[in-house]
């Protein structure tokens, strides 16, 4: 491999991280939003993997059944994580043209 071709592969590299660290911070600033129970808990998260905001509808307090709270709050967090990872995958792969370039992985483990 001449050293041009060598440049010019380390030359897109460097555009190609620019371009996935601009993605990371915007999408911090992107959400989505998962529910359980009927809508009886809101989870909303951001592209990071932080969740930003937990509502829970006061009919599904029930201080002689918290483990069902537990388990509805566990669904919708999880469930609003799983969606910021696939959005951030989905913006990925429209980053690199699809293209599955090692050490890259997942990127959803940003998470």
């Amino acid at each position: 491999m001449s050293k041009k071709m060598l440049g010019d592969i380390m030359r897109e590299a460097q555009k190609l991280q620019a371009k996935m660290s601009e993605m990371q911070e915007e999408a911090k600033k992107k959400t989505v939003e998962a529910t359980a129970g009927g809508g009886m808990v809101t989870v909303v998260a951001n592209g990071a993997g932080e969740i930003i905001s937990i509502k829970i509808e006061k009919d599904v307090v029930n201080p002689d059944d918290v483990e069902m709270l537990q388990d509805l709050v566990l669904a919708a967090a999880n469930e609003a994580i799983r969606r910021g990872q696939e959005m951030v995958n989905s913006e990925m792969s429209k980053l690199t043209g699809g293209l599955q370039l090692p050490g890259l992985g997942n990127l959803g483990k940003m998470f």
